[in-house]
C-alpha cells in the first residue's frame, strides 16, 4: 500500500552546493560562539582579585559635599561641589588638596 521510493532522488547540483555552504556556515558559527564564550571566560578578571576598597573612616572637611569619587591603588580622589579634588590615603587621611580653576565654555 505504500508507494514510497526506495531512495530519495539526488538534489540538483546548485542545491547540493547551497546545502554544503549552509552546513559550513553553521559549523563556523558554532565554533565562533564557542570561541567567544571561551575568551570571555578566560579573559575576564578574577572576581577574587584585589579591587580598590573605600576607606572606612573617610570624612570630608566641614561644609564640603562630594560630587564624584575615584578609587585607585593606594589612593581615593573625591571631587567636591566647591570645585576641589581631595586625595586621601587608604586609611582615610587627607594627602593632597587641589583647587580646580575652570574657565567657562565659550
Amino acid at each position: 500500500m505504500t508507494n514510497t521510493p526506495a531512495h530519495e532522488p539526488d538534489l540538483p547540483p546548485s542545491l547540493r552546493f547551497l546545502k554544503g555552504l549552509v552546513i559550513t556556515l553553521m559549523i563556523t558559527m558554532i565554533v565562533g560562539v564557542i570561541t567567544v564564550v571561551w575568551l570571555l571566560v578566560t579573559r575576564m578578571p578574577d572576581a577574587s582579585s584585589a579591587a580598590p576598597q573605600m576607606p572606612e573612616t573617610l570624612s570630608l572637611p566641614e561644609g564640603l559635599k562630594a560630587e564624584a569619587v575615584t578609587l585607585g591603588k593606594g589612593w581615593v580622589a573625591v571631587v567636591t561641589s566647591s570645585q576641589e579634588i581631595l586625595i586621601f590615603d587608604p586609611a582615610g587621611g587627607l594627602l593632597q588638596r587641589i583647587d580646580l580653576q575652570l574657565t567657562p565654555a565659550p
